[in-house]
């Protein structure tokens, strides 16, 4: 049989308004049965040898109805039906067994890989047994009935789909190649895939880099810090001359220097609470210096450093191999500023960590320049590098 809807009504009967001759497939009925094909009928239904099912199967035409005869394959070869014959619209078993073919048939569910699964309920010894859909909880997703109390239009069931993202399984993250989620708002809000490569190289701009995938912030790296001489003081042993204020002339910048002289090694100390930031690395520096004469002989600095955490002992522990930076002459003309290259790197001594005090001690090296009288320390300017861009 096939899963359809015939038409009924009730209480109809009526006659042929001509014969239908035996393989005949056109039928002429007397009254119209208000009802369109396709619909069942029993030809001369109360005469058990002659009686007949036909299909109405096609046209809206009572008086030349398009009939497929003897449905029950009850007779060999079709009977004549002489006019005036009875024609009843009745119920017979092909409306029961249309119905429960339809029942049969139940419905088709298609993933989105064009893969089909007809849910179809089981017959077995007469009595249907319904078949049962599983949703399946997977990659974060988990599917709930959250109301099952009526069902109706206004109070439907509901199932809903929630997103858990923290079942989801950890990632190796793959900037090259992997992908996330986003909402194109330039696209109806429609939900889309984006590169993460992509994602960064977006958010790049002002102080942001994105290299190869991976977005780096410019402002770390390579940072300085000025040190004036009036922030650093004469070491107790070998110490420089005490700050002195200079007036070069009247109205015109002064300087505050220290005055390391010509004879012998002499010190000057200052201490530094470093940012926490600092990534704990080498350091480097300039030293800014001047002279009151004419001489152009070369002058050579030296820095050293030791870190000092909370609850260590000041004293202890000596101060880093010094890092000098290259001999620089002096230009001959006094009072000029003069500005070093930069050093090579100093390692702070004491396994630096974040916010430790830092001790450094600068040195005149007197043994590698060949200035004659004392040289007039300004101040230096740290180099070192940060790792983050906030105090800890």
């Amino acid at each position: 049989m096939v899963a359809r809807e015939t038409n009924l009504v009730n209480a109809f009967e009526t006659t042929l308004a001509a014969q239908l001759a035996s393989g005949g497939t056109t039928m002429n009925l007397t009254a119209d049965p208000g009802v369109d094909s396709p619909a069942y009928f029993v030809i001369d239904p109360d005469n058990d040898s002659n009686r007949e099912v036909v299909l109405w199967s096609t046209g809206t035409d009572h008086s030349n109805a398009t009939v497929t005869r003897d449905i029950d394959s009850k007779h060999g070869t079709d009977p004549t039906h002489a006019a005036g014959t009875t024609v009843r619209l009745a119920v017979v078993k092909q409306h029961i067994e249309e119905a429960h073919d339809a029942i049969q048939q139940g419905f088709i569910l298609e993933d989105g890989d064009g893969t089909e699964v007809n849910i179809a309920p089981i017959l077995s010894a007469g009595v249907y047994t319904a078949r049962e859909i599983k949703f399946i909880d997977s990659g974060g997703l988990d599917i709930n009935w959250t109301d099952v109390s009526t069902g109706s239009d206004a109070d439907p069931y509901d199932l809903t789909f929630t997103l858990d993202l923290n079942s989801l399984t950890a990632a190796s993250v793959d900037i090259a190649n992997d992908s996330v989620a986003i909402i194109d708002a330039n696209d109806s809000n429609l939900t889309k895939k984006e590169a993460l490569a992509d994602v960064i190289a977006a958010i790049d701009g002002a102080g942001l880099t994105a290299t190869s995938g991976v977005l780096s912030n410019d402002v770390i790296g390579k940072q300085s810090m000025w040190i004036p001489a009036a922030a650093m003081y004469p070491s107790t042993t070998n110490g420089c001359s005490a700050l002195t204020q200079i007036e070069i002339a009247a109205n015109q910048p002064e300087l505050k220097v220290l005055d390391f002289a010509d004879g012998a090694d002499d010190y000057a100390q200052f201490s530094i609470a470093m940012p926490s930031y600092w990534n704990e690395g080498t350091i480097t520096f300039q030293s800014f210096w001047t002279v009151t004469g004419t001489n152009t002989g070369t002058v050579m600095f030296a820095l050293e450093g030791l870190a000092k955490t909370s609850d260590d002992a000041i004293g202890g522990t000596a101060f880093s191999t010094p890092a000098t930076h290259a001999a620089l002459a002096h230009s001959g003309t006094s009072n000029d500023i003069m500005v070093s290259a930069e050093s090579a790197a100093c390692t702070v001594q004491g396994s630096p960590a974040a916010g430790d005090l830092c001790f450094f001690r600068i040195t005149r090296d007197i043994s590698a320049d060949t200035q004659s009288g004392a040289v007039r320390l300004i101040g230096i300017k740290i180099f070192y590098t940060i790792a983050d861009v906030h105090e800890a």
